[in-house]
């Protein structure tokens, strides 16, 4: 009778706290922000700012985001960092720092006391179904991207189970039928279904929706130049974000990226 001990490396224990430690943080910032955008607001700290001191921490706090969020996932700073940090870590740090900046944001937004609009009756029940059936698509988004590759923890994930490491690529399913974007799609629907909109809202969603476009169109110069011709010819077919037809693509695409989120 023999017996057989199996010792764990250190380092890998470190990549599996890592990898928890980054989902934790990524769906709890995330949801957190989603009931922010169905809430309208949370306010969980009160500064007691004026209104017009109110509205500029805001917009500094969305330019926060903004900053972090789009410069960390442009190739040239990617490759930056290559220089300092292993590659199959650049996808964790960029979905831990994303989550704290997120976390910030909602933490310390200020409200308003003025509201600009408020939906009641129908019409309200009716934002609020847009915003449950922009949430479900969402998720379905996730899922053809998968939650590992989401936040960026694959690479560290076959580091740890000790597989090879695999070029990214992405095979066009779910949403990404109808359109090149959905998870951003989605996103706009849900910060335009609020009923109750205020001032710091009415910001919110035109910051968020000016920074999304202009988001979108940066990535799609990376993923171009990623992807090559696939890349072209799925563009070429499938429409950036608003889908133009009840029909998805019928097509085969070949090493097609997704959205790169954190």
């Amino acid at each position: 009778m023999s017996s057989h001990v199996t010792l764990v490396s250190p380092i890998g224990i470190g990549h599996t706290i890592l990898i928890w430690v980054t989902l934790v943080l990524g769906w709890g910032s995330l949801a957190l922000m989603l009931v922010f955008l169905f809430n309208g607001g949370l306010e969980l700290v009160n500064l007691g700012m004026g209104e017009t001191d109110a509205l500029v921490l805001n917009a500094c706090l969305s330019m926060a985001f903004f900053l972090q969020h789009s410069c960390m996932i442009r190739r040239s700073l990617q490759q930056r960092m290559a220089r300092y940090m292993d590659e199959r870590y650049q996808g964790v740090s960029y979905t831990l720092s994303s989550s704290v900046v997120l976390l910030v944001l909602v933490i310390f937004w200020q409200q308003s006391g003025y509201t600009v609009a408020s939906a009641e009756g129908v019409f309200r029940w009716l934002l609020r179904g847009v915003f449950a059936c922009s949430l479900i698509g969402f998720f379905w988004g996730t899922r053809a991207v998968s939650p590992l590759d989401l936040f960026g923890i694959r690479r560290l994930r076959r580091r740890l189970l000790d597989l090879p490491q695999k070029p990214d690529r992405f095979r066009v399913r779910g949403p990404y039928r109808w359109v090149r974007h959905p998870l951003y799609f989605f996103c706009l629907l849900m910060i335009w279904s609020c009923p109750d909109v205020s001032v710091d809202r009415f910001m919110f969603n035109c910051l968020w929706s000016a920074w999304i476009i202009m988001a979108t169109v940066l990535e799609e110069r990376d993923l171009v130049h990623a992807f090559g011709e696939d890349y072209r010819r799925y563009r070429k077919e499938v429409p950036m974000l608003i889908p133009r037809t009840i029909f998805p693509i019928r097509q085969d695409f070949e090493a097609l990226p997704g959205e790169r989120h954190a």
